[in-house]
């Protein structure tokens, strides 16, 4: 078998092996959804991590991320995976998640297979956007309303903080002056593009967001 074929079996096997974990973190266990959500959120942020590395062809990622799309529309619509969609509000966010991961590594590699093309959306959606959303409800302070949803100064803070924290790391190599411009500007935008997302698109206004701001402020520098 292919080894491409292969790693893609064994990832897929990764991510519904954490659909069951969050599963029986929410109904044996009783942990609140918005917790299990967000291990959910988090650990397939992690595990996609290894698609640069474990999968060569942008075919299979495809295949891969529309399954999993297929998989999510499904159980929401026969009231599935309880652990995941078991919120109140409106959210199409575990659907658009898959695309977004496609659409990163169609921008990874496009540009020359460069990893801060599929790293950085990937790493401060799957961070930064879970930080937001905790410290937020922990600590709602300044909530502001985005259409019927409501969101906190502290939440979009902590999400710029973060977020510019691992762009200043990938940035090592550069001059400290460039470094700290670009990722003010890339914290920002990435920022503001959370901040004005409702209803589960931040998973695909985020990384679109980085990826768009790389192209713009990597081109100018």
């Amino acid at each position: 078998m292919d080894k491409d074929i292969l790693n893609t079996f064994i990832l897929a096997a990764s991510f519904i092996a954490l659909f069951g974990v969050a599963e029986l973190l929410y109904h044996a266990l009783k942990i609140k959804v918005e917790l299990t959500r967000k291990l959910v959120h988090v650990g397939t942020g992690l595990l996609t991590f290894l698609f640069p590395i474990l999968i060569g062809n942008h075919w299979l990622v495809l295949i891969l991320c529309l399954s999993f799309a297929l998989i999510l529309q499904l159980s929401f619509r026969f009231n599935l995976l309880r652990s995941i969609n078991a919120i109140e509000r409106e959210s199409v966010g575990s659907i658009a998640y898959p695309i977004s991961v496609y659409g990163c590594y169609l921008a990874y590699d496009y540009f020359n297979r460069q990893i801060i093309y599929f790293y950085l959306p990937i790493i401060i959606l799957a961070i930064c956007d879970p930080i937001a959303a905790l410290s937020g409800n922990k600590w709602p302070i300044g909530k502001y309303r985005v259409g019927k949803e409501y969101k906190t100064m502290m939440g979009s803070c902590m999400f710029f903080f973060s977020a510019f924290a691992i762009v200043i790391i990938f940035l090592k190599g550069y001059e400290s002056g460039k470094a700290l411009l670009i990722g003010v500007s890339i914290a920002l935008i990435a920022t503001l593009s959370e901040a004005l997302s409702r209803k589960g698109y931040d998973n695909i206004t985020i990384p679109a967001a980085v990826i768009l701001s790389l192209i713009i402020i990597l081109h100018l520098f």
